[in-house]
């Protein structure tokens, strides 16, 4: 996971999703807890209620799944549950700005206007 640069992978059984293993999994219970790192075995220390969507669901469920759960990632798998990759908070937001970043900047751009307006006015008025 160090080498990868990841915080999170899918582990699974006969090609079946049954968890994901966190770097947070490893230092709770493995280390905290006095375990040998080189010992203890992936599904002793997983997250076995694992969280998940399918491929084919929309873009729009999945995030709203996400932001409900507090769920920075979630694996993705089929409709048989094996596992066909992982979608990130981060892949939602490289698709699409959120509505609020839109309206922001337009928010900005409409001060920005009224501000040079009332520039404007002072100058006619001086």
């Amino acid at each position: 996971m160090t080498e990868l640069e990841l915080d999170a992978l899918p582990v699974s059984e006969n090609d079946r999703l049954i968890g994901v293993i966190t770097s947070r999994d490893i230092a709770t219970w493995v280390v905290t807890e006095g375990g040998d790192p080189k010992e203890v075995r992936v599904g002793q220390a997983l997250s076995g209620d694992v969280l998940y969507c399918f491929g084919d669901e929309s873009i729009a469920n999945v995030a709203e799944r996400m932001a409900g759960l507090w769920a920075p990632r979630l694996p993705v798998v089929n409709q048989d549950r094996r596992p066909i990759g992982i979608v990130t908070l981060a892949d939602l937001i490289a698709l699409k700005p959120p509505p609020q970043a839109r309206q922001v900047r337009h928010s900005r751009q409409h001060a920005h206007s009224a501000r040079q307006a009332r520039r404007a006015r002072r100058a006619a008025a001086a």
